[in-house]
């Protein structure tokens, strides 16, 4: 029988009306329950990151270019693809003042899980209730009867308990693949709505150069 991974703590995310430390003064926020459009300021939020700490974005978000990567969920073959490339491309991103973060619906532990078997070396944060994708606009999928995941390495093989049974994971809440780039002022630059996961990666490396110095 598989293992059902269950998580006791509930992912938060405070969203403020604040915006980023550095953010301009010329770039408006984002009217309450209107998605984030590009040129505006993102609000202040805090949430849980893979490790169960809290992820505050002010501490992130005005310092560097921030890359949110929107994705279904861990452990599905377009995600698993994506984190790769991610993965494979981080030096080359983080030597242009990228900071890369990976969101899902998933529970922090799924993520823990999930970034140790596929060796990821970016932060992925926990929106369980769909809150922080709704404020940039991602549509958010909400299920009743939770989707199964079976968690795997990467080599595709089943991921195993204490007792060498599967482990699976439950999921709640999805959303499309999107991928957003903040810029070092705070501001949204880029909310890309097609996104091919073996490519993103490059993209978001062409789309960052691109942008003014």
């Amino acid at each position: 029988m598989s293992k059902l991974l269950s998580v006791t703590m509930a992912g938060l995310i405070v969203l403020t009306i604040g915006v980023g430390a550095r953010a301009v003064d010329d770039a408006p926020a984002a009217a309450e329950g209107e998605p984030l459009a590009v040129g505006q300021a993102l609000p202040q939020f805090v949430t849980i990151d893979d490790r169960g700490e809290p992820w505050k974005s002010n501490e992130h978000v005005g310092r560097k270019v921030v890359v949110f990567y929107f994705y279904p969920g861990d452990f599905t073959g377009g995600c698993v693809v994506q984190a790769q490339a991610f993965r494979e491309g981080l030096k080359t991103l983080e030597a242009l003042d990228i900071e890369v973060v990976g969101v899902s619906g998933d529970q922090a532990a799924t993520h823990e899980l999930f970034k140790k078997s596929h060796e990821l070396k970016h932060t992925l944060l926990a929106d369980p209730e769909g809150i922080l994708a709704a404020q940039l606009g991602i549509p958010v999928r909400r299920t009743e009867n939770p989707a199964v995941v079976r968690a795997v390495d990467l080599n595709r093989k089943p991921l195993l308990d204490e007792q060498g049974q599967p482990i699976t994971v439950e999921r709640k809440v999805t959303y499309p693949r999107w991928t957003a780039i903040v810029d070092r002022e705070g501001k949204l630059v880029s909310k890309r709505t097609q996104v091919n996961p073996s490519t993103d990666a490059d993209d978001v490396r062409k789309l960052v150069e691109a942008l003014p110095k």
